[in-house]
């Protein structure tokens, strides 16, 4: 009996002991489960319930300079699938016609999207694995309404398909609210691999400061891998907008400009057209416009066909800009004292051989002054006072009104344009480079000259970026005015040059239907030959007429350039003389300045 009690008790003591045991073991595991190792396993544990998706900041806006928006960003969505959640074939097949109903999207794409449940994975080793697939894009950019449709009608297939398996992800659509308008130089963004892309343009030009910054959230999730609207939700890091951008550009003057430009084309059917405007004391572009032209927000095949229409013409192309550079090339031996306005020159009667060579202008005159050669635009006199100016005089003159370089205006790809080093001039060019022939420029060039003209000598770099706004901040970032560079050395040669520029507007000049009522209109008419594949294509021109108005306190330069204009018509005074005056006239009321009593009085 008593070695019974003592079995037991041993028996009791024994199991006390594992127990004791047990408990050591266990209150160390749980020591190391709940402190030592706690950081491991509640990462093991959230992952099983918590889910991180990536987020992305809105793309900078771009604004004109009263802070008008020319581009923006609309809001959408994009519409996701799981398919691990879809169970049935019937759930599939009804999902599908509804997104089908919705969306412009292909059947086979939908089907293979919703019924595609796993992808084989390549491992580091080189084996590979299988793993489910839980997040499926069906289509981007869907329209907010339409995606709340979509899923409301989801929820109400039968049987019940879990909320998770269509949803949708904020998104955002590049959106150009004025369509047609600055189009050329705003460009456009195309979307590859979940990112826009800048093609062209404003928006490529600023890309990198217009870029937004990707955040991440780490949230609670239900069993059917939706987010817990109660739950933990933790950014983990904060997205960020891009930087807004401010242009140079007035939307009025634009519009103006385009309306113009577009009568115009309707008018005369020119294969296209440039028109450019500036403010000459700050060189900043007011307006800036070609034709052809896109609508951005369209991108379908083809509207995108002619790729003319989004190619930045007036910095890429070059082209002999003909008798607008005579203004120039005068101004220069003006400015040397080579010539005065009352200076006399033999017209020859209208032609003249150098070389062997004929130069013809369009009326035959006898001896003229300079100031008349200006007004009737005359080839001969204007290579005459080329000769007496000599080739190092000429080409450096034209050199610091920024001939043969770059504008500096941030847009890309820009052309420098041809001009040939003295080197490689040949015995004709020191009469032709005056008039605007073996020399070619780009519109923009030739507005900057022309700035420089209007504004005593002062050669000034074109601006079209104003400002830049960072919207986490409030912050301004500024684009100060640089200081210009004086081009001549006589302080009358400007008003000189502009006492000539006058006349080819009024009466007995090249361009009197340039000229409008109460205002002093100093400009210039330009016809070149237009160059095709190296040679000088037959019945095809350049027409121009770029000038300044008020003449003697200019408000903007502007040059219309039409780009093969109709038979019988290539003359700059013809067509772009009578749209620089609408466009001016237009812009002159916007501007609201008010035309010169004793102009109006005299007009009467």
């Amino acid at each position: 009996m008593h070695s019974n009690r003592n079995l037991i008790l041993s028996r009791v003591g024994l199991v006390a002991l594992f127990a004791v045991i047990f408990a050591i073991l266990l209150a160390i595991r749980l020591y190391h489960v709940q402190i030592v190792d706690h950081a491991e396993y509640l990462s093991k544990a959230q992952k099983r319930y918590t889910a991180e998706k990536t987020t992305r900041g809105k793309r900078g806006g771009v604004y004109d300079c009263n802070g008008h928006m020319l581009v923006g960003n609309k809001p959408c969505e994009t519409l996701i699938v799981d398919p691990a959640l879809i169970t049935t074939p019937e759930q599939a097949a009804a999902i599908a016609d509804i997104i089908c109903r919705e969306l412009s999207v292909s059947r086979e794409h939908v089907d293979r999207q919703i019924n595609t449940k796993t992808r084989t994975r390549t491992n580091k080793d080189g084996s590979t694995r299988t793993v489910n697939i839980r997040y499926a894009v069906i289509a981007r950019h869907v329209d907010t309404d339409i995606a709340k449709k979509i899923k409301q009608s989801v929820r109400e297939i039968k049987p019940r398909v879990p909320l998770a398996a269509v949803y949708g992800e904020e998104d955002y659509l590049r959106y150009y609210p004025k369509g047609h308008l600055l189009a050329n130089v705003l460009g456009f963004t195309s979307f590859s691999q979940g990112e826009d892309v800048a093609v062209s343009g404003v928006e490529s030009s600023f890309n990198r400061q217009m870029m937004p910054e990707t955040g991440k959230v780490r949230y609670e999730r239900a069993r059917d891998g939706g987010q817990l609207p109660y739950g933990m939700r933790e950014i983990t890091q904060e997205e960020k907008d891009g930087f807004n951008i401010y242009l140079t550009i007035d939307e009025v003057l634009q519009s103006i400009v385009e309306e113009e430009l577009d009568k115009m084309m309707a008018e005369y059917h020119p294969k296209g057209a440039y028109a450019i405007m500036a403010d000459p004391k700050t060189g900043n572009i007011l307006a800036l416009a070609q034709r052809p032209t896109f609508n951005p927000n369209d991108r379908s095949v083809e509207a995108m066909r002619n790729k003319e229409a989004w190619r930045l013409l007036f910095i890429e192309d070059a082209f002999e800009p003909g008798s607008i550079m005579k203004a120039l090339s005068i101004s220069i031996a003006l400015d040397e004292g080579v010539v005065t306005p009352e200076s006399k020159f033999d017209a020859e009667g209208g032609t003249w051989f150098y070389r062997g060579k004929p130069l013809s202008d369009s009326s035959r005159r006898d001896v003229i002054t300079v100031a008349t050669a200006i007004q009737k635009s005359s080839n001969i006199v204007t290579a005459k006072i080329g000769l007496l100016m000599g080739e190092e005089m000429l080409y450096n003159g034209l050199k610091k009104f920024g001939i043969g370089e770059k504008t500096g205006i941030p847009l890309k790809p820009e052309s420098r344009g041809i001009f040939p080093a003295i080197s490689k001039w040949d015995g004709l060019s020191i009469t032709r480079v005056p008039i605007g022939y073996s020399v070619a420029v780009t519109p923009m060039q030739m507005v900057r000259a022309y700035c420089a003209l209007a504004d005593n000598g002062n050669l000034r770099k074109l601006r079209l970026f104003d400002r830049a706004e960072n919207p986490e901040t409030g912050e301004w970032i500024e684009n100060p005015l640089e200081p210009p560079v004086q081009i001549f050395k006589r302080p009358t040669t400007s008003q000189e040059m502009k006492t000539m520029l006058k006349a080819v507007t009024k009466e007995g000049g090249t361009a009197r239907q340039a000229g409008i009522p109460g205002y002093d209109v100093a400009g210039k008419t330009g016809t070149s030959r237009k160059v095709v594949k190296g040679r000088y294509a037959p019945g095809k021109y350049y027409s121009s007429f770029i000038g300044f108005v008020p003449a003697d306190d200019p408000a903007f330069v502007l040059m219309v350039t039409l780009d093969e204009p109709p038979s019988g018509r290539i003359y700059g005074g013809l067509i772009a003389g009578p749209t620089f005056r609408k466009i001016g006239e237009r812009a002159l009321s916007y501007l609201d300045i008010k035309p010169d009593p004793e102009l109006m009085e005299k007009r009467k």
